[in-house]
């Protein structure tokens, strides 16, 4: 079973990377399945066979070079729920390639001995949430749903399969400031930093801000959990734990472009102390904690973390912001 997930998930990647491709917008591309950001204008295929573009889309790729694209992006959300029938769906964020993004990058010590096109892929691809001109996801399920904003609101649209178009159906999606839903692992809660686990229990008996209960809801995919909390509220959270201190989904393609979408919708995203947009990533598949969703809750939480004297955690955050490796 975990082969076919994993060939499934190779499968969508090669899908995703010849399509985009042929746009002739781009010039890199990062993605979860790849180690590295690979020039758009260059196919790997599965068996490691590269083939140089050539024709027209290779000539047009090149004449907008200045204006390359540069899309970073998670093709299969939520795999190991394929073959139970659950949803899934694609995460996607869009930066725009510039002079200055082009510019040679510190690298760590072990990856010194990258080319001049690598070196130049991974400067293009490490920039902030904030940098995004472009987001959104794809989830797949009893409807597939495109939603995503262009730094102007977020829209979504339902795929109409008897005219092979997506029909715009929610022109102008905005996030309830509240909500009474929270979303995440809560098998794990022993584990967690001590102020998410205090906000947690406290919405979970009624003794938050609203002084309601909180009811829990949890897919195990980031795309149909976040897209339930978009629609009606509350939060989703995956913080970090005594194992992951820094917590499992990935910045770059996974934790900035939801941020950047909740943000437009109204919504709010942070690490505990930290706004999830402003951290510069210092790696293409780093990871993050991160609770986002409804204003109100997002706030919330965060103030849990503000009261927290646990100094490490408080480095941990700043680190971040610093564009440090944590520890």
């Amino acid at each position: 079973m975990l082969r076919d997930q994993k060939k499934l998930d190779v499968i969508t990647n090669d899908v995703l990377k010849k399509a985009l491709r042929y746009t002739g917008k781009l010039g890199t591309m990062a993605s979860e399945e790849e180690d590295m950001p690979v020039n758009a204008q260059i196919e790997t295929t599965a068996a490691g066979t590269v083939l140089s573009d050539t024709g027209k889309y290779a000539a047009r790729a090149v004449n907008e070079r200045s204006l390359s694209l540069v899309p970073g992006f998670d093709p299969l959300d939520g795999s190991s729920n394929v073959d139970a029938g659950i949803a899934v769906g694609t995460i996607f964020g869009i930066f725009k390639e510039s002079e200055e993004t082009s510019k040679a990058c510190d690298l760590p010590a072990n990856l010194k001995d990258l080319d001049d096109d690598q070196v130049s892929c991974l400067a293009a691809t490490l920039q902030p949430g904030k940098a995004l001109v472009a987001a959104g996801y794809v989830l797949y399920s009893c409807s597939t749903e495109l939603v995503f904003t262009l730094g102007r609101g977020v829209v979504g649209f339902t795929l109409d399969s008897s005219i092979g178009e997506y029909v715009l159906t929610r022109p102008n999606i905005t996030i309830p400031t509240r909500g009474k839903i929270y979303s995440c692992n809560e098998a794990n809660i022993e584990n967690w930093d001590e102020p998410m686990q205090k906000y947690i229990r406290d919405i979970q008996t009624g003794q938050g801000e609203t002084k309601e209960k909180y009811s829990l809801r949890y897919i195990g995919s980031m795309v149909g959990d976040v897209h339930r909390t978009l629609l009606y509220g509350g939060l989703f959270a995956y913080p970090a734990d005594t194992k992951n201190k820094d917590g499992k989904l990935r910045l770059l393609y996974e934790a900035a472009p939801m941020s950047f979408l909740l943000e437009q919708a109204g919504g709010l995203a942070t690490t505990g102390h930290n706004r999830v947009m402003d951290i510069p990533p210092t790696s293409v598949h780093q990871r993050v904690p991160i609770v986002l969703g409804s204003k109100e809750d997002v706030e919330e939480c965060r103030k849990y973390y503000d009261e927290s004297d646990d100094p490490k955690l408080k480095e941990r955050c700043a680190n971040r912001l610093k564009g440090l490796v944590t520890s």
